[in-house]
């Protein structure tokens, strides 16, 4: 039987607003040991994600974290996930996306995230198989 991502998403969804800063984002972040957060646009209901990625993008570009909201870095065309999907399902669309994080929804709700570190987490502790770990992501050399 599949493995199904409300298995190893995690339950804590660090949600902020998108007049965030960049340094509120992160320190937030990392408080709560996440990569990535879901930006809550009260005005238009939307949902987007900043990642620890996105923050990095910032300062490397020299921006000031004091000065630059979540706002400006969100991704909000982001690909969701169902409790429902297979981690393999998660996995692919993850590889597809070049993404390595997922908002999971119930009832347009979100509930959870999913990263690549919580599917290698599951599968090398379920045991899986070399070839599904192969899966997650392809090595890159630096």
């Amino acid at each position: 039987m599949p493995t199904l991502v409300r298995d190893a998403m995690s339950t804590v969804v660090l949600t902020i607003g998108p007049h965030h800063t960049l340094r509120q984002a992160a320190h937030l972040m990392a408080d709560r040991r996440v990569g990535a957060a879901v930006v809550l646009d009260t005005d238009t209901s939307g949902l987007g994600i900043l990642t620890e990625r996105d923050v990095l993008n910032s300062l490397g570009a020299g921006q000031n974290p004091d000065h630059e909201t979540a706002q400006a870095h969100t991704t909000t065309d982001v690909v969701y996930a169902a409790p429902e999907w297979t981690l393999e399902e998660a996995a692919q669309a993850m590889t597809r996306g070049g993404f390595r994080h997922l908002i999971v929804l119930n009832d347009r709700e979100p509930v959870g995230l999913v990263s690549v570190r919580d599917i290698i987490r599951y599968w090398s502790r379920a045991g899986q198989p070399r070839s599904a770990l192969a899966s997650v992501s392809p090595a890159r050399t630096v």
